[in-house]
């Protein structure tokens, strides 16, 4: 790894010069003699005298020593200085032994030992303080110009969460719990909705309170969401009012808790809702704490030169992100629909210039306003609870899409709110996936000429169709008549017949055409939805289908999947998805077989299955029957002529329009098996 100190001249003189420091003081204790005893250690021949040498020889061993240790550790590091000093204090003790025992005289191995040492510390400690210096300086630039440009403080973001709450939940009162230093809850936000007068209900509230803390501080204990009844709740309150009590933690460490009294009781799909928004406070919580906390000195806790180089390599790492991150705010700026970013607690991160149009808002007045003033200005009669929208998004992480008409301006706009979340592993990577919310994004579209363009396709395609209806019916009652006419040839009577079974066929192929056109172009929330019982729907399908399967000797055979789940669903809708399925396979099937329809319940969905024993669907054709006009060619044959390859077509359109998926499985000369599911309710 590059090291973040880069030794100069200056840096390697001062720790020259704090090399010195040590030095001086070992040579001090051992003009003393307070280190003969340790100085005899390394020495032959304890009992004779040995020669030491003058004062200022033993100056100059010591200093160089000292001072050779501390440069050692300033140029090469600590790790390798250490290796460096260790083997030079080694090759010293070995010389030591020997010229002591040669020569008898002590080299002051003893002393330059100590000095050594010494001087490697205090240079490695002022290497140490130098990063820890750095980092420290570098956290806190980083700290005041995030507090600099964030949009309002803490303690007003805790507020517009609660405010958010209100908003989407029957509260009745809201409190946001702090830890303080000895793990205590303490209120730093608070929301109450009634507002109560008499003693008694003072007295009552206190019992609450002391109550709410208790909760909280199991809240905590525990990790999970405590709900049970509000039991100090006056009589008079209609309901079965409930306290639910949120942990709040950040990055696995508790923060606070969130205590939440409600007018009704507890409803378990609102869960996931105070996760999301929980997760907000605790990201606000744990700010305001790190922001309340006193800026650490220079001389923060030092342990290694190496560690502290990452941290501050770490710290680079994540200003980087930091910056790229800011990109995309500078990106959708450019973007032509409007988008909007909100944070849990119902504040406004950034809102671009085309949102700000798409509201008729000036910048100034986009400043003052929060996510539910955002969406208060499109509201529309399709649109006119913000709020469940925002609840609902919360509660599923699903998309809200819907597409508003302001006649009075002659615009259509597009409108998507979406939960955006972040999915990361625990331990390493090694953990469970933990999905992370993170805000709100608002989008705006303007769709005013796109729907003029299918206006005028949809125009177009009525007026030819009527036109050509026309000659049609003309053409197909002409020849009819014609035909009972028994004077005519016998030949003749034939081609009248053919050109009414071709305009009758032509007939259909527009009447399926214009369906499913019409189909396509229909807003999803148009279509009328009711709950509906899907094996009603295969029965009487069975029933009005039974005389076209007896003509061709099959027999329609019903499978009971058991008692199903409704689903929401347009019936007649539904009804012509399975009669075409049905028509398709008597179609397609040999006499004197059968055809197979079954209903079952799989996980969240209701499938409907048609499954015959025909000619079956070649590998290369089983993706394409779905598309409009498509025919498949069989056993080497000229494609089905009285199909009009619209029928698959719109079964497709419907089911998907239904929030359902199709499906298709077939072997050639052994039949296929359709079928489409629905979500149930």
């Amino acid at each position: 790894m590059k090291h973040l100190i880069t030794p100069s001249i200056k840096s390697r003189f001062v720790s020259l010069a704090l090399s010195f420091a040590p030095s001086a003081v070992v040579f001090g204790l051992w003009s003393w003699g307070a280190l003969a005893s340790l100085g005899s250690v390394f020495v032959v021949g304890r009992g004779e005298a040995s020669t030491q040498p003058q004062w200022w020889v033993a100056a100059l061993l010591i200093a160089a020593a000292g001072m050779g240790a501390g440069f050692a550790v300033e140029r090469a590091g600590g790790r390798r200085g250490l290796l460096f000093v260790g083997a030079a204090l080694a090759v010293l003790c070995a010389a030591s032994f020997a010229v002591s025992a040669l020569l008898r005289i002590d080299i002051l191995f003893a002393p330059m030992l100590l000095a050594a040492l010494a001087s490697a510390l205090v240079v490695q400690v002022r290497r140490l303080w130098i990063v820890d210096t750095e980092l420290t300086r570098n956290l806190q630039r980083v700290a005041r110009r995030a507090s600099a440009t964030e949009a309002c403080a803490a303690n007003v973001r805790l507020s517009g969460g609660l405010k958010l709450l209100d908003t989407v939940l029957p509260l009745k009162e809201a409190v946001v719990f702090s830890l303080d230093s000895a793990g205590v809850p303490a209120p730093a936000a608070r929301l109450r909705s009634d507002a109560q007068g008499s003693a008694a209900a003072e007295t009552n509230r206190n019992s609450a309170w002391r109550e709410g803390v208790k909760l909280c501080e199991r809240a905590v204990r525990t990790g999970e969401i405590v709900i049970q009844p509000d039991l100090t709740a006056s009589q008079a309150e209609g309901g079965c009012p409930s306290i639910v009590v949120v942990p709040l933690r950040h990055a696995g460490r508790a923060v606070g808790a969130l205590l939440v009294r409600l007018r009704e009781e507890f409803d378990e799909t609102d869960r996931p809702l105070l996760k999301n928004v929980s997760a907000q406070l605790a990201r606000d919580l744990q700010r305001d704490e790190a922001r309340a906390q006193a800026a650490p000195a220079d001389s923060a806790t030092l342990y290694s030169a190496r560690a502290a180089e990452h941290r501050l390599e770490s710290f680079h790492m994540i200003a980087g992100l930091l910056i790229e991150q800011g990109f995309a705010a500078h990106a959708l700026s450019e973007a032509s629909d409007g988008h909007a970013v909100a944070y849990l607690d119902g504040t406004i991160a950034y809102v671009n210039q085309p949102m700000l149009a798409a509201a008729r808002l000036t910048e100034k007045d986009g400043a003052r306003l929060d996510l539910f003033g955002l969406l208060d200005r499109f509201r529309a009669g399709v649109f006119d609870e913000p709020s469940i929208a925002v609840r609902r998004v919360l509660q599923t992480g699903d998309a809200y899409e819907r597409e508003l008409p302001f006649p009075d301006r002659n615009q259509t706009l597009e409108l998507r709110i979406a939960l955006i979340t972040e999915s990361r592993r625990e331990h390493n990577g090694q953990g469970a996936l933990v999905v992370e919310p993170l805000c709100l994004a608002v989008t705006v579209r303007d769709v005013t000429r796109i729907k003029e363009y299918e206006k005028l396709k949809s125009d177009m395609i009525s007026l030819m169709s009527h036109e050509l209806r026309t000659p049609i019916t003309s053409i197909n009652g002409f020849a009819e008549l014609l035909a009972m006419d028994d004077t005519l040839p016998e030949s003749t009577r034939e081609f009248l017949t053919i050109i009414s079974s071709e305009s009758q066929r032509l007939t259909r192929m527009i009447n399926t055409f214009l369906a499913v056109t019409q189909l396509e172009q229909k807003d999803r929330q148009e279509v009328l939805k009711i709950p509906l019982m899907l094996d009603d729907v295969v029965r009487e399908t069975i029933n009005s289908m039974q005389p076209v399967a007896k003509r061709k000797r099959i027999r329609l055979v019903e499978r009971e999947g058991g008692k199903l789940p409704p689903v929401a669903a347009d019936r007649s809708l539904i009804t012509q998805v399975v009669t075409n399925l049905v028509e398709n396979a008597i179609k397609y099937s040999p006499e004197r077989t059968a055809v197979t329809l079954s209903t079952a319940l799989e996980a969240d969905a209701v499938r409907v299955t048609v499954e015959d024993r025909g000619y079956g669907i070649p590998p290369e054709a089983v993706d394409r029957v779905w598309e409009k006009f498509y025919r498949v060619a069989r056993d080497g044959h000229d494609k089905e002529e009285e199909s009009t390859g619209l029928g698959l077509s719109f079964v497709r359109e419907v089911v998907e329009q239904h929030g359902g998926e199709v499906a298709l499985e077939s072997e050639v000369g052994r039949g296929s098996k359709f079928s489409f599911t629905l979500p149930r309710l």
